[in-house]
């Protein structure tokens, strides 16, 4: 049955083979997009192939039987106007195309194209090593991107969590046309992938034609992770000392995974701190202190780990002031409720936030398609509403009081400068 939400609804569908697709029709929008979502990211690798899964989302778009090079592939996306692209993270591997409704079949055809029959040339995995090694040295230049990797591998360490999604140069050079198709066989696979399709579109007819146009994919068994080990027992700093004009810093706390019933009070508490320019963080930092123009804080929740984290760019000669004055703000939640008018903003911020981010056949495919392919319950915009407004004050202060723990308290810094004894001594939730 479709599910309601504001002006449309949602369909899901399990195809026998266990492939699901998920519809979202949207009768006054002009495109459509095609997303397909595979549950394969740098988590279900082993040490000896980091960076396959992103990797491999490139060399889908090198060649396949029907289109044998990249420039058919692109030449015929671009002839019709469309957006397109590909994504790796931890925990899966996205493709996409959006164009106008009326080119539906023709995206479909090439996004399941890349999908179901890349080539693997070995001379294009050749070439493409030069290009991922510029992509990760082009990352490495990015202290504000560098600096989640830092803080990825301070919490995790040697295990698939702490490990960078591109992968490191010296494991790209070594990969062989083999891992592609080994690691290809063990997750893209009918049980792991999802098909997303939002837009002016037919359900029925859209339903049919992605049940025909997946009809080879594998029916293999799906290859699994390894699980996620959390362990920590006081603060932990990591300083990487790079030379920069800023300091990158990212101050954050283990939290809860992607189905805790915690999540609407960690968004809350996300929306207090950094719900736009009249959030806490920024008016203590750059309006009070008159330092860091970027100033954010979060919450990630991933299938079995999760972590809250505040990310902020400063003079390198203020990063103690900084980390002070946010360890303070972290406290303040926890000796004092929000009170009722500001929690009313905060949670009209974060509705209203959604509402417009929900706009386009893109960005609803990939909020129906995150939720299927992390194997939560797959919500509308109402039933997160609903839990959003459902959180107290009371609800904040206690979520806060658990998580801001020194056990649980981490550091990631990019500076020139950086002096572990003198931070560890400020670094403190107690």
């Amino acid at each position: 049955m479709p599910f309601s939400t504001i002006g449309m609804r949602f369909k899901k569908t399990i195809l026998k083979n266990g492939l699901r697709i998920i519809t979202v029709p949207m009768k006054d929008n002009p495109t459509v997009t095609v997303l397909v979502l595979v549950e394969a990211g740098s988590k279900y690798e082993t040490k000896e192939i980091n960076g396959v899964s992103h990797f491999l989302e490139h060399m889908c778009f090198k060649g396949t039987k029907k289109r044998p090079s990249s420039f058919i592939i692109t030449e015929e996306l671009d002839s019709i106007g469309a957006h397109y692209n590909a994504f790796t993270g931890n925990e899966y591997t996205g493709y996409y195309a959006k164009a106008e409704a009326r080119h539906f079949s023709k995206i479909l055809d090439v996004v399941s194209d890349i999908y179901l029959n890349p080539l693997f040339s070995e001379g294009e995995i050749e070439k493409e090593k030069g290009v991922i090694s510029d992509e990760i040295n082009m990352y490495e230049d990015l202290p504000n991107r560098k600096v989640g990797e830092v803080f990825m591998s301070l919490l995790y360490g040697d295990q698939p969590a702490g490990w960078p999604v591109a992968g490191k140069k010296e494991i790209i050079r070594r990969f062989k046309r083999k891992d592609f198709i080994d690691y290809r066989k063990k997750h893209y696979v009918a049980r792991g992938t999802l098909v997303v399709v939002a837009g002016n579109i037919n359900e029925s007819k859209v339903t049919s034609a992605v049940k025909e146009k997946f009809t080879g994919i594998s029916t293999a068994p799906k290859g699994k992770k390894i699980k996620t080990k959390e362990s920590q027992a006081s603060p932990k700093i990591a300083l990487f000392k790079k030379k920069t004009d800023q300091a990158h810093l990212i101050l954050g706390v283990r939290s809860f995974d992607a189905y805790s019933k915690n999540n609407p009070a960690l968004a809350l508490l996300s929306g207090v701190l950094s719900g736009g320019m009249s959030g806490r963080l920024f008016q203590k930092i750059r309006d009070e202190m008159g330092v860091g123009y970027r100033i954010s804080a979060g919450n990630d929740a991933y299938t079995d780990h999760g972590i809250f984290e505040v990310s902020v760019g400063v003079d390198n000669k203020r990063v103690p002031e900084v980390i002070s004055a946010i360890t303070s703000e972290l406290k303040k939640l926890k000796e004092e409720k929000v009170s009722a008018v500001e929690l009313k903003k905060v949670k009209d911020h974060i509705t209203g936030s959604m509402a417009l981010g929900l706009e386009s056949s893109d960005s609803l495919a990939e909020f129906y398609g995150m939720q299927e392919i992390l194997r939560k319950p797959v919500l509308n915009q109402v039933d997160i509403e609903k839990k959003i407004n459902a959180v107290t004050s009371d609800d904040v202060r206690n979520i806060a009081r658990e998580i801001f723990q020194n056990k649980r308290l981490n550091l990631a810094l990019i500076s020139p400068l950086g002096d572990k004894k003198r931070l560890n001594k400020i670094l403190d939730l107690s």
